[in-house]
């Protein structure tokens, strides 16, 4: 008697079998790579919107600049806010690598729209002495009218950043507009456009240090000072800034970088992308659940096919790999769906936000070889169930 040899399938002929049920009960299927696709979209949007979101706000923090710094007082020893020396914004232009210094000066006088406003009703404004070249050093410009010259900032006149303009009603500036600061009325020459490095200008009403002082009763000193550094010294200016500002007390100065803020403010979006891809997880094993649903069913509807194949010489293991790899495709239908989605909702928000489109290798990748594996869990049970049914009770219980 010849010996017999078992046959394995040809891939291609594996394939076109696991499909048999997929093909003949399409809604079933349908729905059951649904979940899987659900989950698989929302791990893929999660991660490529994270980080589309990340490559947006880099790309604009480059172009805005990252060589800007800020100096202000710190703490004394008793615990008192120090004050920055008059002569610190004039000794930190004299460092060779800074090519901008500008410096603010907080008054305590408040701004309202009018006389009539309740005091306590300040709208979270604040008013401050300011140098000439502001702008520049900030990186915004002026969005209508004029900024403070030689003469107006020795006039009662004001400037608005766009935030403190927006809260106190102006959105377009008229002639001879006026707010009241202080005990008096102040004329508007301008509002600013947004300064994104230094959101603390944009909640400010601008005036002129000889205005400050002379109407408001301004001190005279400088509470913050911003210097722009070539770029490639940037780290050596930071370094320096505190002594120069205050060689008596360079531990009373304080030394920061706004372009570090918004960068770590970058970083810290993604510590939420734990929590969505968490429940992406729970969809796609919902999902996964759905699948092993189907399988199980699909075992017991098919019995007289089992019965039939086992008595055609069909092994358990060829029934094994033909449930496990239709479980395996539905997945799979469902993960490229999921995949594809989610690039979908990548490439439409970050369009709308005007951010670079980036999906992670991570994200796509990830998302497919997880639909597969939830796939592969959740058949092996009804495959192994499949495998051991007998022929001949698989063909009398049909």
């Amino acid at each position: 008697m010849a010996a017999t040899t078992a046959v394995r399938l040809h891939p291609v002929d594996l394939a076109r079998v696991a499909s048999v049920g997929l093909r003949t009960r399409r809604v079933r299927a349908a729905l059951s790579a649904l979940g899987i696709a659900i989950g698989v979209a929302a791990m893929v949007a999660v991660l490529g919107l994270s980080a589309s979101s990340q490559a947006g706000l880099l790309s604009e923090i480059d172009k805005l600049g990252t060589n800007l710094l800020t100096v202000e007082p710190g703490k004394t020893m008793a615990g008192e806010t120090a004050k920055l020396p008059k002569t610190a914004t004039g000794m930190i232009g004299r460092v060779g690598p800074v090519e901008n210094v500008q410096s603010t000066g907080e008054i305590s006088a408040k701004a309202y729209r009018t006389p009539y406003v309740p005091e306590v009703n300040t709208n979270g404004l604040s008013v401050n002495a300011a140098s000439l070249g502001l702008p520049a050093a900030v990186s915004t410009s002026v969005a209508q009218g004029r900024y403070l010259d030689a003469a107006s900032a020795t006039q009662p006149v004001a400037v608005l950043g766009a935030t403190a303009a927006e809260r106190l009603g102006i959105f377009h500036l008229i002639p001879d507009e006026r707010i009241w600061v202080g005990d008096q009325w102040f004329y508007v020459s301008g509002i600013l456009n947004p300064a994104k490095l230094t959101p603390e200008v944009d909640t400010a009403v601008l005036v002129g240090y000889d205005s400050a002082s002379k109407y408001l009763g301004f001190d005279g000193y400088s509470t913050k000072v911003y210097v722009l550094a070539q770029q490639e010294q940037v780290t050596s200016v930071y370094n320096v800034l505190a002594a120069t500002a205050n060689p008596a007390d360079p531990d009373e100065i304080t030394v920061s970088r706004p372009s570090s803020a918004l960068i770590a403010r970058a970083a810290a979006q993604s510590a939420f992308n734990g929590l969505f891809l968490g429940l992406g997880a729970v969809a796609l094993l919902v999902g996964g659940i759905g699948v092993a649903n189907t399988m199980v069913i699909s075992v017991l509807e098919r019995r007289s096919e089992i019965g039939l194949r086992r008595a055609l010489g069909a092994t358990r293991g060829d029934i094994r790999t033909q449930f496990l790899a239709e479980a395996v495709l539905l997945a799979a239908i469902g993960g490229v769906v999921g995949v594809g989605a989610g690039v979908l909702a990548t490439v439409a928000y970050a369009q709308a936000r005007d951010w670079a489109t980036v999906v992670p290798p991570l994200a796509w990748a990830g998302g497919l070889g997880a639909s597969i594996a939830i796939g592969a869990v959740a058949g092996l049970l009804p495959a192994l169930r499949a495998a051991r049914m007998a022929p001949t009770e698989a063909l009398r219980t049909a």
